[in-house]
């Protein structure tokens, strides 16, 4: 069985997105319920050296929206950094999927060989797309993603597994 590179990459983004909007959901409420303000969630951060959570959250559209603009064939649009409130990050969120949906699956899944370069630092890198997917953006995407969620959880919104996996 072959999978197609668009279902292992912008699919499964989308997919995630969509339960990172749901945590997003499940703050909100824990906040009202408790009189918390959400900015002291989004400021939070598991170690001094790490990104906060707000930071989290736009890295991970970041990798989703590069890797949909590199597969894609078109320019990777500038997100500025100023997100500040729920809305904000639900509004980037939703402008990521918007672009993942606007990407053509067969202009996607014919970039499996297609060379990716990367600029990292002063460093060059070349990478078919799928080892683009399979090695930079997928595991970037997740691992921020899983800092979010892991920012969340420690702080007390009443998350669950289901909630960072989509079913």
């Amino acid at each position: 069985m072959t999978i197609s590179l668009y279902d292992a990459s912008l699919a499964v983004f989308d997919r995630q997105l969509n339960q990172l909007d749901g945590m997003l959901d499940k703050l909100a409420a824990h906040c009202a319920a408790r009189n918390l303000d959400p900015a002291v969630f989004l400021h939070a951060r598991l170690f001094p050296d790490m990104f906060a959570c707000i930071r989290q959250i736009q890295v991970a559209c970041d990798f989703a929206k590069g890797a949909t603009a590199r597969l894609g064939g078109f320019d990777n649009p500038k997100f500025e950094d100023t997100e500040a409130t729920l809305a904000d990050l639900r509004d980037r969120i939703a402008r990521t999927r918007a672009l993942i949906a606007s990407a053509d699956r067969t202009t996607v899944d014919a970039a499996a060989d297609k060379v990716i370069t990367l600029k990292i630092g002063p460093n060059e890198m070349q990478l078919s797309g799928q080892d683009y997917v399979l090695r930079i953006a997928t595991p970037n995407f997740y691992f921020h993603l899983s800092m979010v969620y892991a920012i969340l959880r420690s702080n007390g919104v009443e998350l669950g597994k289901g909630d960072f996996v989509a079913r």
